[in-house]
C-alpha cells in the first residue's frame, strides 16, 4: 500500500473454519434433498465470500483535512453541551498543536449506518434484545436522506440488508435472524463493514454500530493493522455495544485498560484490540461503548449512542506534520465547563506530504 508504514502483523491465533452457519426454516420444509445429511444454510446468508469482499477497496481521500467528531458533556449529567465554537477547543497531533476549524454544516448531513451484529457462539442468548433495535433505527435516521445496512456475523460476514432509506428490510432481519456458528470474527466483519462504508460519498458521515461480544474469534482475513487503519481511513464512527457470553467476562471487561506510553500508540492499540475489540474500535474513531446484560440497559444504550452521534462538533484541521502512519490526538477545552471530552485518539495518514511543513510553535487561536 503506497505511502503507509511498514506494520507488525499482529493478530489472533485462529481457529478452524467451520463451514456455512444453519439456521432452522421458517415455514414447511420441502420434500428432503438429495443430500439429507447436509444442515440447513440461512436462505438469506449471502453465498461464501472471497478474499476480494475483505479487501481494501483502495478509495482514498485526497484531502489533507482531518475531521475530529468532538462529543462535550457535563460530566455528572452528561448534559451535551451546546454553542462552542473553534476558539474554545485545543486539538494536538502528535503533540503538536493545531489550528481547529469548526465545520458548521457537518451534522445536518446524511448518515450511512452499517449495524453490524454477532449471530455466532452463544449470541443468539442476547437476540430478543437486539429486536428491540428496529424501531431505535429513527434515532440514527433521522437526517433525510439517511440510510442503512445490515451485516451479520459468525466465522464470516454476510450482507443482510443493502443501503436504503427504508428500514423496514432491516427491521425484519433484526427480529427473524438465526444462530450462527461456532466462530465470532469481529474484526473480519469490521473489515467487511468498513469496506461497505468506504464506499458511501465522502459528503455522507459515515457510522458503524457494532453489537457483538468482547473477542474475536476466528477472523482470517483481516489482521488489527489493516482495521485500526482502515478505521482512520474511512473517518468512519464506531459505536460499540458487547455483551458476554459468560458472567466472568464481565467482571474482567468491568476492570479496563489503563497505563501505556504514547511513544508506541500503534502498538497499544493493537494490544487493547485483542483483549476487547469493540470498546478499543470505538476510543480509535471517538465513539463511544457500552456494556449491556439487560433489555433496559440495551435500549438505553442504543439511545444515548445514537443521541450522541448526532450531536457532536465536527472539527476539521490540515495536520502540520504529514509524516505515515498513526498519529496521536488529543482533544481539550480551553476553558474549564466541567465538561468531559469524546473524542477520536487517533487517526492515519496515508502518504508524506511535501506541501505540509514541521510545526514549529502552537498555532494562535
Amino acid at each position: 500500500m503506497a505511502g503507509c508504514l511498514s506494520l507488525p502483523a499482529t493478530g489472533f491465533a485462529q481457529e478452524p473454519f467451520p463451514g456455512e452457519p444453519a439456521q432452522p426454516p421458517t415455514s414447511l420444509p420441502p420434500p428432503p434433498p438429495v443430500q439429507p445429511s447436509a444442515p440447513p444454510v440461512n436462505a438469506a446468508a449471502k453465498p461464501m465470500l472471497s478474499d476480494k469482499d475483505y479487501q481494501d477497496p483502495v478509495i482514498r481521500v485526497t484531502s489533507t483535512v482531518v475531521l475530529v467528531p468532538t462529543l462535550v458533556e457535563k460530566k455528572h449529567s452528561g448534559e451535551v453541551i451546546y454553542g462552542l465554537q473553534a476558539k474554545d477547543f485545543a486539538v494536538f497531533d502528535n503533540g503538536v498543536r493545531q489550528q481547529v476549524h469548526l465545520e458548521e454544516d457537518m451534522d445536518t448531513q446524511p448518515v450511512s449506518l452499517v449495524i453490524c451484529v454477532e449471530r455466532g457462539r452463544d449470541s443468539s442468548l442476547e437476540f430478543d434484545k437486539v429486536a428491540r433495535l428496529g424501531p431505535l433505527l429513527d434515532y440514527f435516521l433521522g437526517s433525510p436522506q439517511s440510510q442503512a445496512a445490515l451485516v451479520t456475523f459468525d466465522s464470516r460476514p454476510s450482507l443482510m440488508s443493502d443501503f436504503s432509506e427504508d428500514s423496514t428490510r432491516v427491521r425484519r432481519q433484526l427480529v427473524s435472524m438465526g444462530p450462527g456458528d461456532g466462530s465470532a470474527a469481529i474484526l473480519d466483519a469490521v473489515g467487511y463493514s468498513l469496506n461497505l462504508l468506504a464506499r458511501q460519498p465522502d459528503t455522507r458521515r459515515r457510522v458503524l454500530l457494532l453489537i457483538s461480544e468482547t473477542r474475536d474469534h476466528g477472523s482470517r482475513h483481516i489482521t488489527i493493522p489493516e482495521v485500526v487503519q482502515r478505521v482512520g481511513e474511512t473517518n468512519t464512527l464506531v459505536l460499540s455495544l458487547a455483551f458476554s457470553p459468560a458472567a466472568s467476562h464481565l467482571r474482567e471487561w468491568g476492570k479496563g485498560n489503563g497505563g501505556g506510553s504514547l511513544l508506541e500508540p500503534f502498538l497499544m492499540a493493537a494490544n487493547a484490540m485483542k483483549k476487547n475489540a469493540p470498546k478499543t474500535l470505538a476510543q480509535l474513531s471517538g465513539g463511544e461503548y457500552a456494556f449491556f446484560n439487560k433489555d433496559k440497559a440495551f435500549e438505553k444504550a442504543v439511545h444515548d449512542e445514537a443521541s450522541h452521534a448526532g450531536n457532536r462538533y465536527v472539527l476539521s484541521f490540515h495536520p502540520t506534520d504529514g509524516t505515515p502512519g498513526m498519529h496521536v490526538l488529543e482533544v481539550q477545552l480551553t476553558a474549564d465547563y466541567g465538561a468531559r471530552v469524546v473524542a477520536r485518539d487517533s487517526y492515519w495518514s496515508l502518504t508524506n506530504n511535501p506541501a505540509v511543513g514541521s510545526a514549529t510553535s502552537p498555532p494562535g487561536q
